[in-house]
């Protein structure tokens, strides 16, 4: 049992950190093109599968706050209550980003209407935090 909430912890700290440099791409991504019109991210591969085009579009904030540094945050805090043992709360935190992962599947589809690797990446990472927080505190 202890053998496998070590595992199920480790596997969590995996997937907040995954999260968190994918979200640190994504807000580097969005300042480089903020700074500069042409830039293209690595993650360019044809005008529909475009990174940049999602990141330049105006849905890259909520209430202000960049959605890459919200990641940030959001990633640093799952690391943190996740290395402390907070496995419930990590569990209600991944709930929440599960309903702005749809918001922003839902304004990347229709709105915008590019496919963001990086992005669909994140929100891979949102369903696993949460199916693993889960599994973690059952």
């Amino acid at each position: 049992k202890i053998k496998q909430s070590v595992h199920m912890t480790l596997t969590l700290l995996a997937i907040s950190s995954v999260g968190f440099f994918l979200s640190l791409y994504s807000f580097y991504v969005e300042k480089k093109v903020s700074n500069q019109k042409d830039y293209k991210a690595i993650c360019d591969i044809s005008g529909k599968i475009s990174c940049t085009k999602a990141f330049a579009a105006g849905y890259g904030k909520i209430f202000g706050v960049s959605n890459g540094l919200a990641g940030m945050v959001f990633y640093a805090l799952a690391l943190i209550m996740t290395f402390y043992g907070y496995l419930n709360l990590t569990f209600y935190l991944s709930i929440l980003s599960i309903f702005v992962s749809l918001y922003l599947a839902y304004v990347l589809q229709f709105k915008v209407r590019a496919v963001c690797l990086v992005c669909y990446s994140i929100y891979a990472a949102n369903v696993l935090l949460l199916i693993f927080s889960y599994l973690a505190i059952k």
